[in-house]
């Protein structure tokens, strides 16, 4: 039996009763244990579930609380990790066939990869004392917006099971959702926190790039990958991103800047608050009670003491295009460690020839997404195409750049729908990646400008074909490295 009452309070609540000692770790990541038991199988949220070993975390924190220690912030909290990052103690497959040691007649995750050490923001989690519980599935190495793409089976949204919970961080988006932890840690490249904490209805934050350390992080594309937070309420998000980011001497492009309290930082209010909405914030695409929920959010604002100003940022229109010339770009780079002989899936033995080896492990060790983000990253960096194509894109990206240090002079923060639809039904867009990568319209801008962004569930609105009301997500954006201003305008 799972016990819902345990999981249902804050996560900050949840770590103040541990280190009180009026709960236990163990008991609290027993509930969470059973929750994953009981829902997991119909909802795909957890590739690998670390049970015993998690018990046994729990049981030595309850232990360290009686001897009369200190206990870190997040004591005894259960916590989901995107598997994408490192960990010494489960497997990491990045939802790939490429990471599994064999392949089998079924892809099993049981198999990945394991890592002889973990990634920095997962060695933080543990400092704080979180209860690790398991590893989330994904979009097979992070590349997606539905959590379909996954080596292993599908995510799907708790609220619609039929129906995607977004992508390409699903499986901790729908942790959240459905109860199974209070907090998990994803991963967003173009809005792979924040488009799914949207569809699921929970908070999603993506700090300024660099916050996060990647050190442990499988990369898709370095100039954009981020680690990021997933929570039932704001300050929840704000807690785990205290606690994962800070300066990284293993990460060459991490921030050397403080932190802050970002848990403070969300009491701030709205008053006087300069709240900037683009005009091209509802394009074409947008769901017409997608739009109604976000106004009537803005509305709200308002209300609190925010001053609501129309804005222009005239080359997000070109985000699509510029992002998916640069990720697939770095993609095709960074995957090229994906070989055959160094670490992850060998079709054939050392005596093959290299190009054979090459050739074999990765056409059956990669799906069809990564390999059609290879390919186009192949060809934009290739000879006669590099200046037509990649140069073009990064001159595309300075220009948003430029129009968010516009925007940012007027305005402290930028508001928009995170999603331009609600969640659409699992199978629908996979057979049109244009359509796919459209889902991401109006997160890209702020990854391609390494800007602080958060998702905030703004109300529900009812799917175009009809059905139950799922949720509507507020994207609110900052300057840079002003993640606690980010979190101050969503806490509202």
């Amino acid at each position: 039996m799972t016990n819902p009452s345990l999981l249902s309070s804050s996560a900050l609540e949840l770590a103040r009763r541990v280190r009180a000692g009026e709960l236990s770790a163990e008991a609290l990541t027993r509930a969470s244990l059973d929750a994953i038991a009981a829902e997991n199988g119909a909802l795909g949220a957890f590739l690998s579930v670390a049970g015993e070993r998690a018990l046994e975390v729990a049981r030595g924190i309850d232990l360290r609380r009686e001897r009369g220690e200190a206990l870190g912030p997040l004591a005894g909290v259960p916590v989901g990790v995107k598997d994408v990052l490192a960990t010494t103690d489960l497997p990491t497959t990045a939802a790939s066939r490429i990471l599994l040691r064999e392949l089998g007649a079924v892809p099993d995750a049981s198999r990945g990869y394991v890592s002889p050490y973990d990634a920095t923001a997962v060695a933080r989690l543990r400092a704080a004392d979180a209860v690790i519980v398991g590893k989330c599935n994904l979009d097979e190495l992070a590349m997606g917006s539905s959590s379909e793409t996954s080596a292993f089976f599908p995510v799907r949204n708790p609220l619609d099971p039929s129906r995607t919970p977004g992508g390409s961080s699903g499986g901790s988006a729908v942790a959240v959702a459905a109860g199974m932890v209070p907090l998990s840690l994803g991963t967003d490249t173009g809005g792979s926190v924040r488009q799914p904490a949207s569809l699921t209805g929970t908070v999603g934050f993506k700090p300024s790039y660099g916050r996060v350390s990647r050190y442990g992080l499988f990369a898709f594309a370095s100039s954009l990958d981020q680690v990021g937070s997933f929570a039932r309420d704001v300050r929840g998000a704000a807690r785990l991103t205290e606690i994962v980011a800070g300066h990284d001497p293993l990460d060459a492009t991490s921030l050397d800047a403080e932190v802050g309290d970002l848990v403070q930082a969300c009491d701030g209010g709205l008053e006087g608050l300069r709240v900037g909405v683009p005009r091209e914030a509802f394009a074409e695409g947008t769901e017409p009670e997608v739009e109604a929920r976000v106004r009537e959010a803005l509305e709200r604002m308002g209300a609190r003491g925010a001053r609501i100003v129309p804005i222009s940022l005239p080359s997000t229109k070109h985000a699509i295009a510029t992002y998916y010339v640069l990720a697939t770009a770095e993609a095709s780079s960074n995957l090229a460690r994906y070989d055959g002989v160094r670490f992850g899936l060998r079709v054939h033995d050392g005596a093959s020839p290299l190009g054979e080896l090459y050739a074999e492990t990765r056409g059956r060790g990669f799906g069809a997404e990564v390999k059609r983000r290879i390919i186009l990253g192949t060809f934009v960096l290739s000879a006669g195409y590099y200046d037509a194509y990649y140069l073009r894109a990064q001159r595309a990206r300075r220009l948003v750049c430029l129009d968010y240090a516009r925007a940012f002079d007027e305005v402290d923060v930028v508001v928009s729908p995170t999603s331009p639809v609600v969640a659409f039904e699992l199978g629908s867009r996979t057979s049109d990646p244009l359509a796919m990568y459209a889902a991401d319209a109006c997160t890209l801008p702020a990854s391609l400008a390494g800007l602080p962004a958060l998702s905030l569930p703004c109300g529900v609105a009812e799917p175009p074909g009809g059905g139950p009301k799922l949720p509507v997500g507020l994207q609110i954006v900052g300057p840079p490295r002003r993640d606690d201003l980010v979190l101050r305008a969503a806490a509202y």
